[in-house]
């Protein structure tokens, strides 16, 4: 009887870390969605040139000439 309970005391450990693994697959499963962005939106080069010359922090000429080196 008392090998019984060494063998239950000693592999039931194996129980509840397998059952913690389970439980944090699963909730990193459902909390994200596929297809959805969970970082910041990267805005590219041009898109960033265009907000600044929208809030007038460049003028038309420097707006041309950066989006001129930006499409080369």
């Amino acid at each position: 009887m008392f090998a019984d309970g060494v063998w239950m005391g000693g592999y039931m450990w194996l129980f509840w870390i397998f059952l913690i693994a389970v439980v944090v697959v699963l909730v990193k499963a459902f909390s994200t969605r596929p297809g959805t962005d969970t970082g910041a939106r990267q805005e590219s080069p041009l898109e960033v040139l265009k907000a600044r010359y929208a809030r007038g922090e460049i003028d038309e000429e420097e707006f041309h000439r950066r989006r001129g080196e930006l499409e080369k």
